[in-house]
């Protein structure tokens, strides 16, 4: 249900005209098959990712179709996401972040969570809006910069409020708006105090052991603080830590400094990333593996 201008940029990579998905119980074939979004956005299920992030069950199906852009719908009782895959690399290749095809998705999705294809009375601005919050919402609990989740939405949507859809400042205001509020989410829960993770055990009484510690030079960390060593390929003899309060701390001569937080994706396979304004963003794998936004490995934890 997104409604698009005509931009050359667009029709230069052979797109048709881009025009609103009526998000009412659809008329048409029900698609063929089922597909995944590995050729268009990476090898991430985008679509689980963002159930993932919202703690919800999908019950709506992905499926490519021969629509101009995308939709969500309701066809015979069942709710799709419908795509264009050409269309969503369109746009990634245009503003240049695969983040832009996974806001269209968010954005379709969140019509469907929010009840709005229950409704036969089609696109209207309000519906849009809440899409685009949601959409803002769930690509910051993903990792996306502000500017990320408002890059397909700056690029395709009109200046002028419709009456099916909002101008496109009203639309950057409400992708800020879920932006910012699952931001605060985010740094309230690393503020948060930790849950005890020790279970209950039977040991031998003994003597209490004087905790060990991290030094260098005449800097220190108490070992009980922390969770794990940061070992980043371009850095390896400096010393990095995750503390128990999940802070991303750097081990210099004057003292342990705080660089950024540990914080949750959402996704199974990606769990975590470091929210650091000193660091490009950095994922960290289910099995310790740093890796950068393109993949690449940048260190582990041990």
């Amino acid at each position: 249900m997104l409604y698009f201008k005509r931009l050359s940029v667009v029709m230069g990579l052979l797109l048709a005209p881009m025009c609103g998905q009526v998000a009412m119980a659809a008329t048409q074939a029900a698609p063929s098959s089922p597909v995944t979004l590995a050729p268009t956005v990476g090898a991430r299920d985008i679509v689980q990712e963002i159930i993932n992030v919202v703690g919800l069950k999908p019950r709506f199906e992905l499926r490519a179709a021969d629509i101009d852009n995308a939709a969500a719908v309701v066809y015979n009782g069942k709710r799709y996401i419908l795509y264009n895959e050409r269309f969503l690399a369109a746009i990634n290749n245009a503003v240049h972040t695969d983040w832009a095809g996974v806001s269209i998705l968010a954005h379709e999705i969140g019509h469907h969570l929010n009840g709005h294809t229950l409704s036969r009375s089609g696109s209207n601005p309000g519906d849009e809006l809440e899409a685009d919050e949601f959409s803002g919402f769930v690509l910051r609990k993903m990792g996306a910069s502000l500017a990320e989740a408002q890059a397909a939405i700056n690029l395709l949507s009109e200046e002028r409020t419709s009456s099916t859809h909002p101008g496109r400042n009203y639309r950057l205001a409400s992708i800020s708006k879920g932006w910012r509020s699952a931001d605060e989410q985010l740094l309230a829960s690393a503020k948060s105090p930790q849950p005890d993770q020790r279970a209950i055990v039977t040991r031998p009484t003994q003597q209490p052991q004087r905790a060990a510690t991290v030094n260098r030079s005449s800097a220190s960390l108490d070992s009980r603080m922390v969770l794990s060593r940061v070992v980043f390929a371009k850095a390896p003899q400096e010393q990095f830590f995750v503390t128990t309060r999940l802070n991303l701390v750097h081990l210099t001569d004057d003292g342990p400094k705080v660089i950024g937080k540990l914080a949750k994706t959402g996704n199974p396979d990606f769990p975590y990333y470091f929210e650091s304004d000193y660091l490009k963003t950095v994922f960290v794998n289910n099995k310790g593996i740093l890796v950068n936004r393109q993949g690449q490995r940048v260190g582990h934890l041990s």
